[in-house]
């Protein structure tokens, strides 16, 4: 199996071997990976690549995965009016 073909997160366009990479350069957990790499920013929400990325991370650093700190699901925390996100030119 290529880590480089592998793709873990779809949404982001993140491999197996991005992972791998973010790893050795010193991100031990789940929350900077997710922050280095952008997994979990997509449309999915990290429903998918989370649960792999915290068995990867726990494989790698001889852990379980249930000793990992996983990130919740934050949304805003207020309601956003749909028209802040119109980029100037567009029509409500």
């Amino acid at each position: 199996m290529d880590p480089r073909k592998v793709i873990v997160c779809r949404c982001e366009d993140v491999t197996l071997a991005d992972v791998y990479e973010a790893i050795e350069k010193g991100y031990r957990d789940v929350e900077s990976i997710k922050r280095y790499l952008r997994i979990g920013m997509g449309p999915c929400g990290g429903t998918h690549c989370i649960p792999i990325i915290t068995r990867v991370l726990a494989r790698r650093l001889g852990k379980k995965p249930e000793e990992l700190f996983v990130p919740k699901h934050r949304p805003p925390l207020l309601p956003v009016p749909f028209k802040l996100f119109l980029v100037s030119g567009d029509k409500e």
